[in-house]
C-alpha cells in the first residue's frame, strides 16, 4: 500500500497518515527525515545536501528524489510507506515518475479555507505538555488557561491568521495543481497510474477513518 497524502495545511493529514501508517502497518516516509538522517550519517547524499542547506539553499528535486528512491527500498517498506511533505510541486511529481516510485492511491483531503482558518486560529496550546485546545470545540474549563496545570494558553506563531493565509497562498499556488496532475493520470488507467480519490475533509476524523478504510481494504 503506497499512498500520498495531499490537503492544505490544517486539512487534518497528520490525523490520517497515522490512522493509515497503523492500519496497514507501514512507515510514514519524511523527506526533512531522510534529508537529516542522511546529513548525520554523512552518505554521500547527504555531504551533497548539506552543502545546499548551509548555503540556505534548497535541496534540488533530483537529489530529494534519490534520498526517496533509496528509502522506498528498505526492508520496512517492502509493504508499502506513506509518502510525508512529497511531492510538492509538479516537477517533482513528474521526478518521482520518472524515477519508477509509482503510488497506489493519492488521497486528497478536501477543506475550506475558511473552515481551515477557523480551525487553526481557535487552537490554544499548553507549552509545556504539549496540550491542545480549541475555543469552540474543545475549550479549557478556565477560558486561556490549562485545565491541568493552571498555566496560561498559547497560540503559536504557525496558527496565526497572518501566517496561516501565507501557507495557503503556497499550498494553492505550489501544491494544488498535484490535484490535477494525479486525478487526469489517474483516469488514464495507464498500468503504473495511481488511483486518485478525493475526500471530504469537513467530516469528523472518525468519519474519514471510516471513508478511508472502505477504500482501502
Amino acid at each position: 500500500m503506497r499512498i500520498i497524502l495531499i490537503g492544505a495545511p490544517g486539512a487534518g493529514k497528520g490525523t490520517q497518515a497515522n490512522f493509515l501508517t497503523n492500519k496497514f502497518k507501514i512507515p510514514q516516509v519524511s523527506t526533512g527525515d531522510m534529508l537529516r538522517s542522511a546529513v548525520k550519517d554523512k552518505t554521500d547524499l547527504g555531504i551533497k545536501a548539506k552543502g545546499y542547506m548551509d548555503d540556505g539553499g534548497l535541496v534540488p528535486d533530483n537529489l530529494i528524489i534519490d534520498l526517496v528512491k533509496l528509502r522506498v527500498e528498505m526492508k520496512d517498506c517492502e509493504n508499502g510507506f506513506l509518502l510525508d511533505g512529497f511531492p510538492r510541486t509538479i516537477p517533482q511529481a513528474e521526478a518521482m515518475k520518472d524515477a519508477q516510485i509509482f503510488i497506489d492511491f493519492v488521497l486528497e483531503i478536501q477543506v475550506k479555507d475558511e473552515v481551515i482558518i477557523n480551525r487553526l486560529t481557535g487552537r490554544r496550546i499548553h507549552s509545556e505538555s504539549g496540550r491542545i485546545y480549541h475555543i469552540e470545540h474543545n475549550p479549557p474549563i478556565t477560558e486561556g488557561i490549562d485545565d491541568i496545570s493552571g498555566d496560561p494558553l498559547i497560540i503559536r506563531d504557525d496558527d496565526k491568521k497572518e501566517t496561516i493565509l501565507k501557507r495557503l497562498n503556497t499550498y494553492h499556488e505550489h501544491t494544488e495543481p498535484l490535484v490535477n496532475f494525479y486525478s487526469k493520470w489517474s483516469a488514464n488507467s495507464d498500468q503504473n497510474s495511481p488511483n486518485f480519490i478525493s475526500i471530504d475533509g469537513d467530516d469528523s476524523s472518525e468519519k474519514i477513518n471510516e471513508i478511508l478504510n472502505k477504500i482501502l481494504k
